[in-house]
């Protein structure tokens, strides 16, 4: 067994093992093979996709972790970030913030978190980031709607819209330097680009005690600040 078929095993593993304090899943698609496998999630609260169930196809390269999981939704999901045809996921995280500290557990939770915070002016679906900038009430529906119908969604008789009206009209200006606690940004930003929050992100380095000096982290501690951010979104 090569070195990278263990790691895959080992993070296997460590999900099943964490999969009822994490709500991640994943599993082979094919018994003997690890090139491919099913993850999934139910969609977070207080979204429109709160309770559906999303399928996400992983296929991992033979470089794994050198190289990033490629990740499709195969439930179809209405998000800017998703092609609404193909389940083609635009994301940082797997592409050029990828790094080998990440997981499978880390890439799919950030796929989680991208429903909670979509980000339209870097889309995947061009029409449906057009919808979500200039008619977010419209967005909420359709995407309520597709969640109901694809992922098995329960129908929500009251759709929080707030959050979306305030992606079509941001008001956030540049980061204040002091939110940092003094972290290096590029270290910040690796858990940032995962969909946790800023300030989230510098409590959860302050109380794992991470050096100031750091730019990036091992894989134990790595594990330690994600540990701390799941458990503070309990």
């Amino acid at each position: 067994m090569t070195s990278r078929d263990r790691r895959i095993m080992k993070e296997l593993q460590d999900l099943t093992e964490d999969k009822d304090t994490s709500g991640i899943h994943a599993a082979l698609e094919h018994e003997g093979s690890l090139s491919t496998l099913l993850g999934w999630f139910y969609g977070p609260p207080n979204t429109p996709y709160a309770g559906g169930k999303y399928v996400i196809r992983i296929q991992l390269p033979n470089e794994y972790p050198f190289k990033p999981p490629k990740m499709k939704f195969e439930t179809r999901i209405w998000h800017p970030n998703v092609s609404s045809q193909t389940g083609v996921i635009c994301l940082d995280t797997l592409n050029k913030n990828w790094s080998p500290v990440q997981t499978i557990k880390t890439a799919l939770l950030s796929v989680r978190m991208l429903l909670e915070n979509p980000n339209p002016t870097d889309p995947q679906d061009g029409e449906v980031a057009s919808m979500l900038l200039n008619q977010p009430e419209r967005f909420v529906e359709m995407a309520h709607e597709w969640a109901v119908r694809h992922a098995g969604a329960p129908r929500q008789a009251n759709l929080d819209t707030s959050r979306y009206r305030s992606l079509a009209n941001p008001t956030d200006g540049p980061v204040d330097a002091s939110r940092y606690h003094g972290y290096r940004p590029e270290l910040v930003e690796q858990f940032t680009s995962m969909g946790f929050s800023l300030d989230s992100v510098v409590e959860a380095l302050e109380y794992c005690r991470v050096d100031h000096l750091l730019t990036s982290l091992p894989p134990a501690r790595m594990s330690d600040v994600t540990t701390r951010l799941l458990g503070e979104q309990q």
